[in-house]
């Protein structure tokens, strides 16, 4: 399983993220801001706050993502 390894956060709502893989992605998370628990990262000085631990992408108040889903559901960057 792929682990995240660094993460900026976009005021878009946009993860940029690296992978343990050397992999670097965009994922978008506006689908789960309407969500449960992810409802609360519609307030982006919070969404803002997201780092990497544990091999995922984590927030104040116990919020996190699996990396799995991070990894899936996620696009390539291509930084040429």
């Amino acid at each position: 399983m792929e682990k995240v390894i660094r993460v900026i956060p976009h005021p878009n709502y946009t993860l940029e993220l690296w992978f343990d893989t050397g992999d670097h992605r965009l994922f978008d998370v506006t689908a789960y801001l309407n969500r449960g628990v992810f409802q609360r990262l519609q307030n982006v000085s919070l969404f803002l706050k997201a780092r990497a631990a544990l091999g995922t992408v984590v927030w104040p108040g116990e919020i996190d993502l699996a990396p799995e889903t991070l990894y899936d559901l996620s696009v390539p960057i291509d930084r040429r």
